[in-house]
């Protein structure tokens, strides 16, 4: 399970799981629980590249970032190692 600290979002961390490019049981601890289960259960089996370009960028509130985003970021981080 790789866990990602937020940052700029009302959600704490991220965990996921990254397995043969794909993305598996998103979890995000606290932030908006409806559109964080639903975020996460569309992330589900996702393609990992395909989940960074849809969601990478995503701005909530003019925060800069979003919980989507982080999740990208969190990704992205992942797919660099």
């Amino acid at each position: 399970m790789i866990e990602y600290k937020t940052k700029g979002t009302c959600s704490k961390n991220i965990q996921f799981e990254l397995k043969d490019g794909k993305i598996s049981h998103v979890k995000f601890k606290d932030g908006c629980d409806g559109n964080l289960k639903a975020l996460s259960i569309m992330a589900e089996g996702m393609d990992a590249e395909e989940l960074v370009k849809k969601l990478k960028g995503v701005d909530c509130d003019g925060r800069g970032t979003s919980c989507g985003d982080q999740l990208a970021r969190a990704v992205e981080q992942q797919l660099a190692k």
